[in-house]
Formats: C-alpha cells, structure tokens, sequence
C-alpha cells in the first residue's frame, strides 16, 4: 500500500453521482494547475522561498480545548505517520510560495476517522458537485494518473495574491518579466566568461591556398604555443608567413551590481525578504520585522485553516483550535534577551522557565522553574504594607 492508499484510501467515497463543476459568484469555474516551468528553478527564487518555509517550519503547533481527544493526542508530535511537524510546515511554505495554492487533506484511519493532516500538491485541482444536495468536493488530479475527491469542508486551503478565484491564490506571471531578467543577467555572466576565453588576435597566414592546410596549421601553432602541455619557455615564435597581426579587442556586456540589485530587490519585494534574511544576517527588529510581514501571517492563516476543517463550529465556540506560534524573544540579541529577561522576570510576567526557553536552555527539572518571582519592593495597591500602623490624616 503506498501514500496514495494511505491518504485517501480510508476516506468515505463521495456519495451520488456527479453533478458538474461548482461555479462561483462571477460564474467562474474553479480550478487549479501547476505550471511546468516552475519558478523554483531559480537560484534566487529557490533562496528565498527556503528561508521562508524553513522559518515557518520552526513553528509550533498545538491543539487547544478537548474535542477529538484521539486525533489531539496523535497530532501532538507529528501531524502524519510520514512527517515531522517541521517537515510538514516547511513543504506546506514552500508549495505555498511556488504556487501561490496549498491544499492540505485530512488522513484517516482504518475506522474513518480523522487521525491527521497532510500536504498535497496535484497536478490539476477542481471544485465539483455530488449528489443530490450537490455537495462541493475538491477533485485531486496528480501527475502520475490517479484522481481523488474530498469534500471542500474537509479540506484547507490555503492562498497568497487571491483575486479573481473564490478558493484559488493567483499564479505568478506578474514576476516573469523578472524572471526572464535573471535568466539574461546569468547568460551574460556566462557569456563574458567565455568571451575572456576567446580568440584575442587574428593574423594573415601567407603561401596556403588550401583551407585544409590552414586548419592544420592553426592546430598546430595552437598546440605547440598554447596548449597546456606546450614548452616554450614563455616564447612565443612564429615564422614570417605571418603577416598583418592585429588584437581583437572584446567588450562583452555584463550586467553591472547596481542592476543586478534592482533585479534582486524585486525578487526580495514578491517574496518580503531582504538580503540580511536571506545570509541569517537578520535579528532583533530586523527579524521581527520579517516576521510579521511573512511568518505570521503564514502561521495565522494555518490556524484559521486547519481549526475549520478539523473542528465542527461548536466545537469552535468551546475554545478549540489549532495553533501556530514562535517564540520571537530568541530572535533578539543577547543585550536585549537580556534586559527582557531581567524585566519580565522580576515583575512576575514570565518564569524561569519561559525565560530559559528565550536563551534555548532546557526547563528545570521537576516544574522547579514554574513558579514565578517578583522583587520585594513591588507590592500590590490594595495591598497594606506590613508593618506600616500609620493612619491616614
């Protein structure tokens, strides 16, 4: 049994017979398609994209309330039996950021029932109706033939640029005209290497008529001169059927730094990463900066997905959710880790423990770091001081 099985194999089939293509508002008709040439091609791209979904994946999930107590306790350490949670949110980023749609899927187990969430990424995806009370599902088409349908309640989906789909994000034509620069910026790097490569001087060979004899005598000028294993000494002789000697003089274009950085920063611009991103360059407000233009709206938008295909709206109105966080505190430099250490520590905001967490130290032992302390001379208004018997006047 393979991925495919394990995924939808379980799963209740749709009920009824088909009934046709789900139309929205406007009358259009959703669906979704992976484009060949993918931009993830692209080292830049490919860079950026990375970062980001490997931000993400430092995420933590967690499940808040009580309802579906068995798929809470499964999905406590791994969102599936194939995946870590990092390695889950990290391919989620990046299917994201490449096409602009990611779906993710219920897993269910051999009863049925729900028992995790996985990532797919179709070839072509359709919303279409079933039954008589024509029921959307989400039609999965991959590459390799096989189809599967899922009811669009079940599923999350998640976009980025979307505009004219009710369900879809966008594709990425808007950033092809960059695209195709990069792609000319790294021929010219190429071509300007070869050109330092090429024929520098050019001279009239006399007495041959045959373009068989010049052939020859070019190889071999060629490899008794200039070839790797030539021994002149650093000499270079010719005889004087050599004539008319002249350098050719080469000026190939190459793509100056100032362009290549209005080519980069709208690459950086699509995505909302900067250079300093890119090398882990970026802490403190930098980092902050980054991730709530980035980071957390990717992980508000997981939540809010997953709490709704995984939660009915009852359960929702209990306090049941599914919840993305990061601890921003451990992006800070060590001055600022430590000047909130000291504050939140002594007025009693956060514990020895959750301040551990801000420098990546593990708790104490036995809940010894749970409690927490508050300087002495802090004390409550309402509170009357000990040892103070004065009356007020």
């Amino acid at each position: 049994m393979g991925i495919f099985d394990r995924l939808f194999g379980n799963r209740p089939k749709p009920q009824g017979r088909y009934e046709g293509v789900f139309k929205m508002l406007n009358g259009y008709e959703p669906h979704f398609t992976t484009w060949g040439g993918s931009i993830y091609e692209s080292e830049l791209v490919r860079a950026s994209i990375n970062t980001i979904a490997t931000h993400c994946g430092k995420l933590k999930v967690t499940m808040e309330g009580s309802a579906r107590p068995a798929l809470q306790n499964k999905m406590k350490h791994a969102p599936n039996e194939f995946q870590t949670w990092e390695q889950f949110m990290r391919r989620l980023a990046t299917i994201l950021y490449v096409h602009n749609t990611a779906f993710i899927v219920p897993v269910y187990d051999r009863y049925g029932e729900p028992s995790g969430i996985y990532t797919v990424l179709p070839e072509r995806c359709e919303v279409v109706q079933y039954g008589a009370q024509k029921i959307p599902y989400l039609r999965y088409k991959f590459n390799w033939g096989e189809t599967a349908a899922v009811e669009l309640a079940y599923c999350g989906i998640m976009t980025r640029f979307q505009y004219r789909s009710d369900l879809f994000g966008e594709n990425n034509h808007a950033l092809y005209p960059t695209m195709d620069l990069i792609h000319i910026q790294n021929e010219g790097i190429q071509e300007g290497v070869k050109s330092s490569a090429s024929y520098r001087f050019m001279a009239q060979v006399n007495n041959f008529t045959k373009p068989e004899d010049l052939a020859q005598e070019r190889k071999r000028f060629t490899v008794e001169n200039l070839s790797r294993d030539a021994k002149g000494g650093g000499l270079l002789l010719f005889p004087n059927t050599y004539t008319n000697i002249q350098q050719i003089k080469s000026s190939p274009y190459v793509v100056d730094a100032e362009q290549m950085k209005i080519i980069n920063a709208s690459v950086y611009e699509y995505f909302g990463v900067n250079e300093d991103v890119l090398t882990n360059k970026a802490y403190g407000d930098a980092w902050s900066a980054f991730y709530e233009g980035v980071i957390e709206p990717f992980a508000i938008q997981f939540s809010e997905v997953t709490t709704k295909m995984l939660f009915t709206l009852r359960e929702q109105s209990q306090g049941n959710s599914v919840i993305a966080t990061a601890n921003r505190l451990q992006y800070m430099s060590n001055s600022d880790k430590l000047a909130v250490s000291s504050q939140m520590l002594d007025r009693g905001i956060m514990n020895r423990d959750e301040i551990r967490e801000i420098w990546q130290l593990p708790p104490l032992p036995d809940g010894e770091g749970q409690a927490y302390i508050i300087r002495g001379e802090y004390y409550s208004t309402d509170e009357k001081i000990a040892g103070d018997n004065s009356s007020d006047e």
